[in-house]
């Protein structure tokens, strides 16, 4: 008997310890699960957080290059137009040459058809840019001519200037 209470003792003891670890064990086991929860929450807050931040950066992205696409559409127009804008000049330059050169023939055609003492009258009170520009595009021979028929201080400073030579301004 003796025995028997201590094979019933020693079970309960044992049993009671297990009881015991199974209870321990329950409750670290709860704990676990609840700070497995709080990862779970903080990793799906965190995904949640990337997810709207990758987002932003992709629409961010998209804006720029739009913006990007946009600035070298404008630089492509203004380039096109810079390149009709030159081809403007050119071509009022080439027109104003051409003008220049028919004014500068007509008026050398009216001074070498003129007679000299006439012609030498109106250069005379012409400025002495003016007259060189006029005499300048005579032939040699009518330019002696008209000069000869001016005052000579007036001849004489025209053919200083037609010596510096054009352009007369």
């Amino acid at each position: 008997m003796k025995i028997l209470v201590i094979t019933l003792m020693f079970v309960s003891l044992a049993f009671a310890q297990t009881v015991d670890c199974t209870k321990v064990f329950e409750e670290r086991k709860g704990e676990l699960l609840k700070e497995i929860e709080k990862i779970d929450e903080a990793k799906q807050s965190f995904e949640a957080l990337k997810a709207a931040t990758n987002s932003l950066f992709d629409r961010q992205e998209a804006k720029l290059d739009k913006q990007r696409d946009d600035l070298n559409a404008t630089m492509r127009k203004l380039a096109s137009r810079e390149e009709n804008l030159q081809k403007m000049i050119e071509e009022n330059e080439k027109l104003i040459k051409k003008i220049s050169g028919l004014k500068s023939d007509k008026i050398s055609d009216t001074y070498s058809k003129m007679k000299d003492s006439a012609a030498a009258s109106i250069l005379e009170e012409m400025s002495i840019d003016e007259a060189s520009s006029v005499l300048f595009t005579l032939q040699a021979k009518k330019v002696s001519k008209i000069m000869a028929k001016m005052e000579p201080k007036k001849a004489s400073q025209i053919t200083q200037r037609l010596i510096v030579g054009p352009p007369f301004k």
